[in-house]
């Protein structure tokens, strides 16, 4: 079970988890069971539980791997209102030897790999997946690509203040490194024993790599077949392509 995390990222948690459609984890969903049958899988960087539930709904035994204890804490109330059973682990992606159970799949959704600071992390993150997954095991996954980094997010800025007592602001300015980004993430809650609004910030930094770094990576760690999509596998990747959708398979031996 998931330390007790400070309140406040608890709060700043709980108000980032409200940003995601869940649609996105639907058509994950689809992504995955057009590819697999029910079995054990490990979720890295699924901390807040939303695609483990939807998985355990159809049939699959989930572990959620992620370093948050505040999001760790939003997939366990998660799971248990939905009345599905997920097994929580707390732990860094980059280095998760100490668990030594083996997966006929794994997958990493909606950026996880672009909240690696560095290609070796990277690195360090798939030789992790490969050593836990079996022989013939999937890996399934998706990055942002160069275009959604130096395109789609130019400029970019979010306001929404449909709720006059929650307000939410996103700038997204260029990260120091190429093919990177910062995201700045503003809450401001209004506090009525004080009359005032207090401010939840932090600022998110991805970062991204060509189609070729990615498909050298995934070969140096060992995997053999990998297919790479975009949307949700249902198109050809191009250069305008947001988003890459991976599956690499563990040769078996």
């Amino acid at each position: 079970m998931a330390s007790q995390p400070n309140q406040n990222y608890t709060t700043f948690a709980d108000l980032y988890d409200q940003l995601f459609d869940n649609q996105v984890y639907q058509e994950w969903l689809s992504f995955i069971q057009d590819r697999t049958q029910p079995e054990a899988v490990l979720d890295i960087g699924g901390g807040n539980g939303r695609l483990a539930v939807l998985l355990a709904q159809v049939g699959y035994q989930v572990t959620i791997l992620d370093q948050s204890a505040a999001m760790l804490t939003l997939a366990d109330r998660r799971a248990s209102m939905a009345g599905v059973s997920v097994q929580i682990l707390e732990g860094d992606m980059r280095d998760f030897s100490a668990w030594n159970q083996k997966y006929p799949l794994i997958v990493s959704t909606v950026d996880t790999l672009n909240y690696l600071p560095t290609e070796e992390d990277l690195a360090a993150t798939l030789a992790q997946v490969y050593e836990h997954l079996d022989d013939g095991g999937r890996f399934l996954f998706d990055v942002i690509t160069p275009y959604q980094v130096n395109v789609g997010y130019d400029q970019y800025y979010y306001n929404n203040d449909d709720d006059p007592d929650h307000i939410f602001m996103w700038t997204a300015f260029p990260g120091e490194e190429a093919d990177s980004v910062d995201h700045d993430l503003k809450f401001f809650n209004y506090d009525e024993s004080r009359d005032a609004f207090a401010l939840l910030r932090e600022v998110h930094h991805e970062q991204t790599y060509s189609l070729e770094v990615y498909q050298r990576l995934l070969k140096q760690a060992g995997f053999g077949e990998v297919a790479v999509w975009a949307d949700f596998g249902q198109a050809e990747v191009g250069p305008e392509t947001e988003r890459w959708f991976f599956q690499a398979e563990k040769v078996k031996e």
